[in-house]
């Protein structure tokens, strides 16, 4: 898949004109997104995935097409795990209702802006360098393992190296001042909780990106593809915390589903490299129909047992506290 400069620089200023309505008509007044305005963004932004892969699957062919789909759903599906950590993180710096549309946008913008590097060097190093697939496909296991024995999420934050070295070298507000992310307070210039939290939600992201960058390179080795994948999942994560809300903390076996997709993705990363070395038949490599249907059932079937035990958990619940009659 050839993808020429203007293409690139079109695509680019395309999710920046996104961007830009985003701020002017959502975030040009700080609110309370309501569950209906998330909806609806969230319909908006998925549909913007989809044509754009559709565009892909037109112009560029059903492979490319099949592969920027299956990578949008696998990085919009292990955002959706990253939702509980956010919250985490709002909930720790209290950070205002009105606020928090600004606080995502902003730190997963930033997000974005460093995973993009993350996103050139991995593919740099996997157009030079066949066992970087044993590496990516060893991490995705390694995780996958993981998070299979350490399921439960820590429902208290803990401030990384980067959030406590900003609060060492520069002061810090201890209230919100609005949405400003600086104050000048007695002649110096002090930082407000709004730009620290950001910096948390931005770098927390980043880890994220430790397990789901190897995995969409699992799915695609298009630089182009992976960049607009995650771009596009990164960008309807935002309204999809609002609309979720709660619900995050019933899909309790989402991570079990996850760490079954890292599972598979990181065998088929560790069989494509042996593949290219000519250790194994042709046909152990699999493909991208295969890739997108295993994805596609895990998630369903994920989704569909954590809600079923969620329903049979709240009715066990009302069961035991309503009063027995006389």
């Amino acid at each position: 898949m050839s993808v020429p400069l203007w293409l690139w620089a079109a695509t680019i200023v395309g999710l920046l004109v996104l961007i830009a309505i985003d701020l002017v008509i959502v975030d040009r007044k700080p609110h309370e997104v309501t569950t209906r305005e998330a909806a609806k963004w969230v319909v908006f932004y998925v549909s913007c995935a989809v044509l754009f892969g559709a565009g892909v699957w037109i112009f560029a062919g059903h492979d490319p097409g099949v592969e920027f789909f299956t990578g949008y759903l696998t990085e919009y599906s292990l955002s959706v795990d990253n939702l509980f950590i956010f919250m985490v993180i709002m909930a720790s710096f209290k950070v205002p209702l009105i606020h928090q549309h600004r606080v995502l946008l902003v730190g997963i913008l930033l997000a974005l802006a460093m995973r993009s590097v993350f996103i050139a060097i991995g593919a740099a190093l996997i157009n030079q360098f066949v066992w970087v697939f044993f590496l990516f496909g060893a991490v995705l296991v390694w995780t996958a393992i993981s998070m299979v024995r350490g399921n439960d999420h820590d429902d208290e934050y803990h401030e990384n190296a980067v959030v406590r070295w900003i609060r060492k070298v520069y002061p810090v507000t201890d209230e919100f001042h609005g949405h400003k992310m600086t104050v000048k307070r007695d002649g110096r210039r002090w930082l407000t909780p709004m730009f620290v939290v950001i910096v948390a939600i931005g770098s927390a992201d980043l880890l994220f990106a430790v397990d789901s960058i190897p995995a969409i390179f699992g799915i695609t080795q298009e630089a182009f593809l992976v960049f607009t994948a995650n771009a596009f999942a990164l960008m309807g994560l935002r309204q999809l915390f609002f609309l979720l809300g709660g619900l995050v903390n019933k899909l309790v076996y989402l991570s079990y589903g996850l760490a079954v997709i890292l599972g598979f993705i990181g065998a088929k990363l560790i069989l494509h490299a042996l593949h290219e070395y000519h250790a194994v038949p042709d046909w152990l490599d699999i493909n991208n129909w295969m890739s997108l249907g295993v994805i596609v059932v895990v998630l369903t079937i994920t989704t569909v047992a954590s809600l079923l035990k969620s329903r049979r958990d709240s009715a066990r619940e009302a069961a035991v506290e309503q009063p027995s009659e006389p």
